[in-house]
C-alpha cells in the first residue's frame, strides 16, 4: 500500500501551511499565532470538536468516524509539536524564519502541518470506526509541554485509549521509517553545580581554594561515573557543557559554576548516575576543601515505546513505504517530551526520514517537503487501520 492518493493532492497546501509556520517560530508555550492557526484549520475541516487552552496552548480536534464502533479500540490519539528553538536562521530560503533570534529548527513545523493534512483527509472521509483525536502540544523544546498536557487531563477528557508520536530524522531518507521497542530516546537530567573556595592572587595558590581546578577535578571525576560505575553494556552521557569562573588572568577566582546534562536509558541506571554524582560531588567537596553546592533535575522522562504499539506502528509504516524501507534503529541519547505520553497511555514513537538535511537544532537545519505525504499517509492509515469496523 503505497501513499494515499487523496493526500499526494494535498500535499501543496500541507507544504504551505508548513512553511507559513516556519516564518512565523514562536518558543516554548508562547505559540499563540500558530495555536490559533491549527485552531482556525480544525474547525475549516469541520472536526468535531475543537479544544485550545488546554496546557496553557495545545490545541485538540476530535474526528469522529462514519462507521459503526466495534468492541475493540474505539480511541486513538495522534500528537505533533508546535514551538520552535531560540536559533538564528542561517537558511537564506525564500520562507525563513522573519523573527531573529527564532526558528524551526527540529521541524516541528514539518510535524505541525503533516497531522492537519491527515486531520483534514479523516475529516472529509471518516473512513473508520471510533474517535480520532489530533494533538498539537507547546512547549516540547524544554519547556515539557507534554506533561502540562497530560496533566491538564488530555487523555482523560478524550477518552485516548493508545497515543502515537512521530519526528522526521534527518539521515533517514526520503521514504523510510525508524522505530524500535522500548527504550527510543533518553531521560534528560540537568546538573547545576556551584563551588565556592578561597579567592587570591595567581601566584600564591597556596594561600587559594582554586575554584577552577576544583571544577576540572568535578568533571574529571563525574566521567568515572560512566566509565566505572555504569554497566558497559548499558548507555550513560554526562556531559558539561558549561564552565564559567574568573575574569582575569592573574586571580584565582573565588567562585566556578558547572552545568550540564545526563542521558540514560533505564529507571535503574537513571537512579544509580544520580546517586553517584552526589557522592562524587561530595567527595571532591571533601578532598579540596571548597563548597560545592548541587542541584539536580529530573526533567524528561525515556521515551518508552510499548512492543505491541510499535508493532502496529511498524505495521503501517510498512503499507506506506514498503518492508524494505522500514527499520529498527538503535536508542538515541536525545530526549522528547513525548515521554509524558507514553507514561499515560500505550503507544509508540516512529521517526519519518528526512533525507540528506542538515541536524536537528542547527541553523541550516530544514524540514523538506517531500517527506510530507509519507508521514501524512502514516497518520491517515495508522486511524483507518487501528479504528476499522468490527
Amino acid at each position: 500500500m503505497p501513499i494515499v492518493n487523496r493526500v499526494a493532492d494535498l500535499q501543496p497546501d500541507i507544504q504551505a501551511w508548513r512553511r507559513d509556520i516556519h516564518q512565523h517560530p514562536e518558543l516554548l508555550y508562547d505559540v499563540h499565532r500558530t495555536a490559533a492557526f491549527v485552531a482556525d484549520r480544525l474547525r475549516e475541516f469541520g472536526c468535531d470538536e475543537v479544544v485550545t487552552g488546554l496546557g496553557q496552548t495545545g490545541v485538540v480536534g476530535v474526528i469522529k468516524g462514519s462507521k459503526p464502533a466495534g468492541e475493540g479500540l474505539k480511541v486513538i490519539g495522534m500528537r505533533a509539536d508546535m514551538d520552535a528553538l531560540p536559533v538564528d536562521e542561517q537558511t537564506n530560503l525564500p520562507y525563513a524564519s522573519k523573527t531573529p533570534g527564532k526558528m524551526h529548527a527540529c521541524g516541528h513545523d514539518g510535524h505541525t502541518a503533516m497531522l492537519l493534512g491527515a486531520a483534514r483527509y479523516l475529516a472529509e472521509t471518516r473512513n473508520f470506526a471510533g474517535d480520532a483525536v489530533v494533538i498539537f502540544q507547546p512547549a516540547e523544546e524544554g519547556g515539557a509541554g507534554g506533561a502540562a498536557m497530560v496533566k491538564d487531563g488530555l487523555m482523560e477528557r478524550f477518552g485516548i485509549e493508545q497515543v502515537y508520536g512521530m519526528h522526521n530524522g534527518p539521515g533517514i531518507p526520503i521514504g523510510s521509517f525508524a522505530i524500535r521497542p522500548g527504550p527510543i530516546m533518553a531521560a534528560t537530567d540537568e546538573v547545576d553545580i556551584m563551588i565556592e573556595g578561597l579567592g587570591g592572587h595567581a601566584a600564591r595558590p597556596h594561600k587559594c581554594v582554586d575554584s577552577v581546578l576544583v571544577g576540572a577535578q568535578v568533571i574529571t571525576a563525574l566521567q568515572s561515573i560512566v566509565a566505572r560505575s555504569v554497566d558497559p553494556l548499558e548507555s550513560a552521557v554526562i556531559s558539561i557543557c558549561e564552565f564559567h569562573a574568573g575574569n582575569a588572568r592573574n586571580v584565582i577566582p573565588q567562585t566556578a559554576t558547572l552545568r550540564g546534562t545526563i542521558r540514560t536509558l533505564s529507571p535503574e541506571v537513571r537512579k544509580l548516575v544520580e546517586k553517584r554524582v552526589h557522592e562524587v560531588v561530595a567527595g571532591v567537596a571533601q578532598i579540596t576543601g571548597a563548597k560545592i553546592d548541587l542541584h539536580y533535575k529530573r526533567n524528561y522522562p525515556v521515551v518508552n515505546n510499548h512492543a505491541a504499539e510499535t508493532e502496529v506502528a511498524r505495521r503501517i509504516a510498512r503499507n506506506v513505504a514498503g518492508e524494505a524501507n522500514v527499520h529498527e534503529m538503535p536508542p538515541l541519547m536525545g530526549g522528547e517530551d513525548f515521554a509524558y505520553m507514553l507514561e499515560a497511555r500505550p503507544g509508540a514513537f516512529i521517526f519519518c526520514g528526512n533525507g540528506d538535511s542538515a541536524g536537528l537544532h542547527h541553523p541550516a537545519y530544514n524540514f523538506n517537503d517531500e517527506a510530507i505525504v509519507f508521514g501524512t499517509s502514516y497518520w491517515v492509515k495508522l486511524v483507518e487501520e487501528s479504528l476499522a469496523a468490527s
